[in-house]
């Protein structure tokens, strides 16, 4: 039994030694991007798997702009879809989750999440789509990562150009071209309205552009931007 305990020590501690050498890794790249642009990220690689199922010849939709490139109409408008209170939170908008945790439970089934757009950010970057209590967990020590060492300026940078925007389409600039042939330079305030409200199902709507939904949403997202606080 002495032996059998040995040995089960051994392999939790080496489990552990693991954990941490992954948490060191995440946090290396985490570094490197805050200066460097990332060329990939999980969901692209994920999503890019998907689409070479059928088409071994498949190639993501992306092109990296500045920040200070992008529309402050389509800024506004994901501060206002998103997270409004991006500029003051540290990673975690408490009160949005617990409205996320109310409206799920009222509906029997989730129905909002209320993450962050550090949280976001997180994911995509390193994560995958499944909603698991260690997805969970593995986003918010990374989110804690990335509000430690970047600014909100490069977060909200880097989340414009890597979130998934469509079948295949990841960032502003990429999405803005995709459906209106336009650099994110030059986005309306109702297109960016409309980028940002395909932001949580952005193949449903690329697929679906003329969904009520989405009109609606739009309008919402519209109203809203004059007060949007961006970095």
């Amino acid at each position: 039994m002495r032996g059998l305990a040995l040995w089960v020590k051994r392999l939790l501690l080496g489990c552990l030694g693991l954990l941490l050498l992954y948490q060191f890794w995440l946090f290396g790249w985490v570094l490197w991007w805050n200066w460097a642009n990332p060329e990939n990220t999980r969901f692209m690689n994920i999503r890019l798997d998907e689409l070479r199922v059928r088409d071994p010849q498949a190639q993501l939709k992306k092109q990296w702009i500045a920040y200070e490139k992008v529309s402050n109409n389509l800024k506004r408008a994901i501060i206002a879809a998103e997270d409004a209170k991006f500029v003051d939170h540290e990673g975690f908008d408490w009160e949005g989750i617990q409205h996320a945790l109310e409206r799920n439970q009222k509906k029997g089934r989730v129905v909002a999440g209320g993450s962050t757009i550090s949280q976001q950010l997180a994911k995509n970057l390193f994560l995958t789509p499944a909603k698991t209590p260690w997805r969970k967990a593995e986003e918010a020590i990374i989110t804690l990562m990335l509000e430690t060492i970047w600014s909100k300026q490069r977060i909200f940078e880097v989340y414009l150009n890597v979130i998934e925007w469509g079948n295949g389409v990841f960032g502003a600039e990429a999405a803005a071209r995709h459906y209106y042939g336009v650099s994110a330079t030059q986005l309306a305030p109702e297109q960016a309205a409309r980028l940002a409200g395909m932001v949580p199902s952005p193949r449903f709507y690329d697929r679906n552009r003329s969904a009520p939904g989405l009109a609606r949403k739009t309008a919402i997202i519209l109203a809203r931007m004059p007060a949007a606080d961006v970095p």
